[in-house]
C-alpha cells in the first residue's frame, strides 16, 4: 500500500466525518510497507455567543428598528416610553408603540400604512390614552384616517377671543374629553381623493375658578357630527413627507337632531401643505391650516390654538374663538444617522368671524427641534417653540404637519 493511498484514505474518512475535528482524539499511528504516518488532533473551542447585557439589548433592539420589515410581518411595532412634557401637562411618563404595516405584502409600490398606540400620565394629574393610523389600501387607492383619545387634564381658561385670552387673569379648570374622528377616501383621479368623514367629541369641565368666562354656557356639550373632505395628495409618506403636495377640504355639519347643542352647526377646515427636497437630507416643509365654525357654536367646539402641532410653544385654549388660520413654514434636516433638527417660523389669529378679522391681532411663532428616527422615517421630536411673551417644550411621535 502506497503512502499517497494512506494520505488519500485518511482525507476522505476525514471529508465523509470519521474524523471530526470537534472532538479530542488520542494520538495513533497507521503502518504500512514500513512508512509510519503519526496524526494528533487537539479538540477546537466551542464558544458561546457572549451574553448581552440590557443596555445592549436596548441599542441593538432600537438599532434594528429602523429596518423595514413590512414585507416579513403582518405589522413591524417597536415600543418606546420614557419622560414627556408639554406646556399643558407639565412632567409626565408616556409609553408608546409605532407600527407600520402592509395590507398586501407582496406590493412594494404602495406606502406602508401606519398605526400609533399611546398613553401618558403627568404629575399634574393629566392623563391619556389613544390610537391614531392611516390604513391605506393596495395601490393607494383608498384609505382610512382615524384618531381616538380619551384624555383627563385640569387646564388654564383664560375666556373666548383675543383680547380676554391677551389680558384676562388666567383661571382654571378640569376637563373629560372623548374624542373620535374617522374619514373614509377613494382615488377618484391621480393624487385626488373624495370621500366621507364622521367625528364624536364629548368635553365636561368641572371645578372653573371664574364660571363667569363661560358667558353662560353649559358646562358640557356633545357633538355628534359627518361629513364631506376632498384631498390632493401627492406626499411619498404621511407620516414624515419628504416631497409631494397635500390639500384637504373638508365640510363637516353637526345636525340637531344628534342632540348637538339644541341646534345645527357647521365646520369647515382647510389645510394646505408642501414639502420640498432642498440638499442632501433636507426637507422644506410648509403648513397652511384653518378651520371655520358656524355662529353659536359652544366653547368645546372653538378653535383652540397651540398644542403640538401649530402655534407649538402656546398654551392650547389661551387664545380661543370661533376661526382660526395659522401659517408655518419649517426646514427638516438629517445631522447624523438617526438625529435631525429643525427651525421653523409661523403665524396665526383667532377670530369671531371673516369680517371681524384683525391684523394686529396676528401672533407670531417660531422654534427649534430635535429629531430621533424611532422607526423608518417615524420620528420622535422635541420641540421647543416661542410665541408672544411664552414658550414651551413639545414631546411627541411623528411631525407636526
Amino acid at each position: 500500500m502506497s503512502r499517497r493511498f494512506v494520505l488519500s484514505s485518511l482525507l476522505l474518512l476525514t471529508a465523509l466525518g470519521a474524523v471530526s475535528p470537534g472532538f479530542a482524539q488520542k494520538a495513533d499511528t497507521l503502518v504500512s510497507d514500513r512508512d509510519t504516518i503519526r496524526y494528533t488532533y487537539t479538540p477546537l473551542q466551542q464558544s458561546e455567543a457572549p451574553k448581552k447585557n440590557f443596555f445592549r439589548r436596548i441599542v441593538d433592539y432600537f438599532g434594528e428598528s429602523t429596518v423595514d420589515r413590512t414585507f416579513e410581518k403582518k405589522i413591524d411595532f417597536t415600543f418606546a416610553g420614557g419622560p414627556s412634557y408639554s406646556k399643558n401637562t407639565n412632567f409626565g411618563i408616556g409609553v408608546l408603540a409605532a407600527g407600520l404595516y402592509r395590507i398586501d405584502r407582496t406590493d412594494s409600490v404602495t406606502v406602508p400604512s401606519d398605526v400609533s398606540i399611546f398613553a401618558n400620565v403627568s404629575v399634574s394629574g393629566f392623563y391619556s390614552v389613544g390610537i391614531s393610523g392611516n390604513n391605506i389600501f393596495t395601490g393607494n387607492k383608498q384609505r382610512i384616517s382615524y384618531t381616538a383619545m380619551f384624555s383627563s387634564a385640569p387646564r388654564d381658561f383664560w375666556g373666548i377671543g383675543y383680547r380676554n385670552g391677551r389680558y384676562n387673569k388666567v383661571s382654571t379648570y378640569s376637563e373629560k374629553r372623548i374624542q373620535i374622528d374617522a374619514s373614509y377616501l377613494r382615488e377618484i383621479l391621480p393624487h385626488t381623493y373624495l370621500g366621507g368623514v364622521a367625528s364624536f367629541d364629548y368635553a365636561r369641565g368641572i371645578k372653573f375658578s371664574e364660571p363667569s368666562y363661560l358667558e353662560g354656557e353649559r358646562t358640557q356639550y356633545t357633538a355628534t357630527g359627518i361629513g364631506i373632505v376632498a384631498e390632493y395628495d401627492s406626499r411619498d409618506f404621511i407620516p414624515n413627507p419628504f416631497r409631494g403636495i397635500y390639500v384637504s377640504f373638508r365640510e363637516t355639519v353637526y345636525p340637531k337632531a344628534l342632540g348637538n347643542c339644541g341646534q345645527t352647526l357647521w365646520r369647515t377646515t382647510f389645510t394646505a401643505d408642501f414639502y420640498l427636497p432642498v440638499w442632501k437630507n433636507a426637507v422644506l416643509a410648509a403648513d397652511l391650516y384653518g378651520v371655520f365654525n358656524s355662529d353659536g357654536a359652544p366653547w368645546t367646539m372653538l378653535a383652540r390654538m397651540g398644542d403640538n402641532q401649530r402655534m407649538r410653544g402656546y398654551y392650547l385654549g389661551q387664545y380661543t374663538d370661533n376661526c382660526m388660520i395659522t401659517f408655518q413654514t419649517e426646514l427638516r434636516q438629517r445631522i447624523w444617522r438617526r438625529i435631525g433638527g429643525v427651525v421653523w417660523g409661523g403665524a396665526g389669529n383667532v377670530f369671531p368671524a371673516f369680517d371681524r378679522f384683525r391684523w394686529d391681532e396676528t401672533l407670531p411663532n417660531y422654534g427649534i427641534g430635535l429629531r430621533w428616527e424611532l422607526k423608518k422615517r417615524v420620528n420622535v421630536r422635541l420641540d421647543y417653540g416661542f410665541g408672544k411673551k411664552t414658550s414651551g417644550f413639545l414631546l411627541n411621535i411623528n411631525e407636526a404637519f
